[in-house]
């Protein structure tokens, strides 16, 4: 990828020969926009609303609080996903979480993360219900949860891997605590994420 800058114009990129990288991702600039690559082609998602930023820093906060020793809660962190003939993937969830011991790579291996969590927007919609929770399962990715707008609160809905797909767990909203057990014990009430 090759970035061009005539004197008066905005920078243009153009894209690879072939595939895109992972290192290709290292190019574009930090406005905001969430560049991931699947199956080495480039998928683009607009800057979230501020909303959403609020109910990630609020999920990243919960799942922090309910860690236990040696586990790491982050947001937006890269998980390179290879899946041979058919491409590589580079996604980056709203919050993942990594096992103790982790390798601590900018870009996560799959092995490494328990659970990753996705917040709806209608820009990703389906791009958060559809193919990305069939790219963490197929890398064996063991629990998903994904948080979509409900009635008065967020809506929470987990997912726990069996064989190669996710199945449904529970479907949580409101303020009455519910106890979950992936990625580790904890008590989960979404209203305090507003």
């Amino acid at each position: 990828m090759v970035m061009t800058t005539p004197a008066s114009t905005p920078p243009r990129w153009s894209a690879p020969e072939g595939v895109w990288t992972e290192p290709d991702l290292h190019l574009f600039p930090q406005d905001g926009h969430r560049y991931e690559i699947v199956d080495g082609c480039l998928h683009v998602t607009p800057p979230p609303p501020e909303s959403h930023e609020a109910v990630v820093r609020a999920v990243v906060t919960t799942l922090r609080a309910a860690a236990p020793p040696g586990w790491w809660v982050c947001d937006r962190l890269g998980i390179a996903i290879n899946q041979g003939t058919s491409g590589e993937s580079n996604l980056v969830p709203d919050v993942a979480v990594l096992r103790p011991r982790s390798s601590g790579a900018v870009w996560s291996d799959p092995a490494d993360v328990a659970l990753v969590v996705e917040v709806e927007t209608p820009a990703t919609r389906r791009y958060d219900r559809t193919l990305k929770p069939a790219l963490y399962a197929e890398a064996g990715i063991h629990a998903f949860w994904r948080i979509e707008a409900g009635r008065a609160t967020p809506l929470l809905r987990t997912f726990v891997l069996s064989g190669s797909r996710y199945r449904p767990g529970h479907s949580v909203e409101g303020a009455e605590p519910v106890k979950l057990d992936a990625p580790y014990p904890m008590r989960i009430a979404p209203a305090a994420w507003l």
